[in-house]
């Protein structure tokens, strides 16, 4: 038991500090953890967010000790895919509605993020990115990107919080960042595994310097604070996906600093 008369300088300075790491570990270092936007773009990889890499970026941050806010754009799908049978379906499908699936509705539009309210910010891969949220599918290293992911990027950027991007997502930042170093795995398909190779050459096409990078690493880029990793730009294990995943996840949260 201590009484106000019985603190001094000495003592006031370590209570300060204890008080503040108790309320860390009580709630499951919640309150000391990074806020970190995850920016969806649907919901299946063929046509919006790969589940996979999502659910597990989701798994390392919170293992992090991360408090997640997720967002999407609210437009519509470029189109929708039938997943079994891998062909365009006759339907139209919203892609903040879709990412809500992901989100398990707790998801909000990507036109109300704000880089001051955020310590970092991830996007995961799936055709969405380049889709939904860019026009890289169809337009190749000439791409549009939608405006609000651009306006959160830059953002984001010009703030010094960091950006972390899987599977096809970093041609976003290679797009957007000048200079910005970004991987997507190998440049060369070794008979199938990197079935999209050529994405590496469309990103040195933007002035982006690309990093070669297997599948459970990532690349960190110190100076732009930017860190991506392969995902599934690889047919490799799921194991080896989320390793990378988690190497991603974990630089991003050293570099907020909490």
């Amino acid at each position: 038991m201590f009484t106000l008369k019985s603190l001094s300088l000495k003592t006031l300075p370590k209570l300060v500090i204890t008080h503040a790491l108790n309320a860390c570990f009580h709630t499951g270092a919640r309150v000391c953890g990074a806020k970190v936007a995850v920016v969806l773009s649907g919901c299946g990889v063929f046509d919006g967010t790969e589940i996979h890499e999502a659910s597990a970026i989701l798994v390392h941050l919170s293992r992090g000790g991360a408090e997640v806010q997720m967002f999407a754009p609210d437009v519509a799908q470029m189109h929708v895919i039938d997943h079994q049978k891998g062909q365009p379906a006759e339907e139209s499908r919203n892609v903040l509605t879709e990412s809500a699936r992901i989100a398990r509705g707790n998801i909000a539009d990507l036109a109300k993020l704000s880089a001051s309210s955020h310590d970092a910010i991830i996007f995961p891969g799936g055709f969405g990115a380049a889709k939904n949220l860019s026009t890289f599918a169809v337009d190749g290293s000439d791409f549009k990107v939608n405006e609000d992911v651009e306006r959160v990027l830059k953002d984001f950027h010009k703030a010094g919080k960091p950006i972390g991007l899987c599977c096809i997502s970093p041609v976003l930042a290679a797009k957007l960042l000048p200079g910005v170093e970004v991987t997507v795995g190998h440049e060369e398909e070794q008979g199938g595994r990197w079935p999209y190779a050529g994405t590496a050459q469309a990103i040195k096409a933007l002035g982006a310097k690309h990093c070669v990078k297997d599948p459970h690493e990532a690349h960190v880029d110190h100076k732009n604070k930017v860190v991506t990793t392969p995902a599934y730009m690889c047919e490799t294990k799921l194991h080896l996906i989320f390793d990378g995943i988690g190497a991603m996840v974990t630089n991003v949260l050293k570099l907020s600093g909490k």
